[in-house]
């Protein structure tokens, strides 16, 4: 048994399958999506293959990112012990794997229901770009975050289309994709932090550079935004009077939550504290919506 461990470890690793909260924090904004669409509630069987293919996705951005970064990752200290970086597992057979995932999410687009299957696949090719592309951003990019919460907003996109079999100017979808994407923008500016030091050194960009003094008062706006984005989303949708009540708790935390950042005497746990406390208050909004659009009121 601890052999088969051993051996399976890496891989899950490499595709961060050992880490929940990263694969739910892609997973909330399908949710809202879903639970915002005029057909709400979703039924089991297309919860189940968003589920399926977003860790498929997912998966497939991780690999790609220890791809592009297998040089750098052994010199950043979150990175250094990935599985490419310590040589766990080799170039080819991640490069397998990656293919791997790509053909399952591809398989759960073809598997959807006939009448959104075009639109879905034309939206699957659309995000492939963004998505293998985003590890490079850091290169070239001063921004690259900005490019991880344009694939971000294909989690909202994708689901809306699976279940509406079309995409159209809705205030609910257009409100929920730009919460999305600004939450997005958010989080990962505060995930980015914690490397500063070490992307400064070799040379990388990210948002937290970029932004430097003006990081934490960045975050709080896109925050404010995402919140009164999915409130307008909400709104137009309908939802019920329960909804408000968690909308009000996640807003006024998710503002809570940045405090910490303006610590100089915090060590880099705040950083991941504050990415885990976003999976949980995504999570809060998306079961405001479930009760919602479940239960009268």
């Amino acid at each position: 048994m601890t052999s088969f461990h051993q051996r399976l470890g890496p891989w899950l690793e490499l595709l961060r399958w050992n880490k929940p909260t990263g694969r739910l924090i892609l997973l909330i904004p399908a949710g809202w999506s879903l639970w915002l669409s005029p057909s709400a509630p979703p039924s089991m069987t297309l919860l189940l293959q968003i589920v399926i293919g977003g860790l498929a996705v997912s998966g497939a951005g991780c690999v790609a990112n220890d791809l592009w970064d297998r040089r750098f990752d052994s010199q950043v200290e979150r990175t250094k012990s990935r599985p490419l970086a310590r040589g766990a597992i080799g170039i080819g057979a991640a490069l397998t794997l990656l293919l791997l995932m790509l053909v399952l999410s591809l398989a759960v687009v073809l598997s959807l229901d006939a009448g959104s299957l075009q639109l879905c696949l034309q939206l699957a090719v659309l995000a492939l770009p963004p998505i293998l592309l985003y590890p490079s951003a850091k290169r070239w990019f001063a921004y690259p975050q900005a490019i991880l919460a344009i694939c971000w907003g294909f989690a909202v996109l994708i689901p809306w289309a699976a279940a509406e079999q079309r995409l159209w100017l809705n205030p609910s979808l257009i409100g929920c994709w730009l919460a999305t994407v600004l939450w997005t923008f958010g989080f990962d500016t505060v995930y980015a932090m914690a490397d500063q030091r070490d992307d400064r050194a070799i040379g990388l960009n990210s948002s937290a550079l970029s932004l430097g003094k003006h990081g934490v008062s960045t975050v709080r706006v896109c925050y404010g935004i995402t919140a009164i984005a999915l409130a307008t989303a909400a709104a137009s949708a309908g939802v019920g009077l329960l909804f408000w009540p968690f909308w009000l708790v996640a807003s006024v935390l998710m503002q809570h939550s940045c405090q910490p950042l303006n610590s100089t005497t915090a060590g880099m746990a705040r950083f991941g504290l504050h990415f885990r406390r976003q999976v949980q208050l995504g999570s809060l909004l998306l079961v405001g919506l479930m009760v919602s659009r479940s239960l009268p009121g």
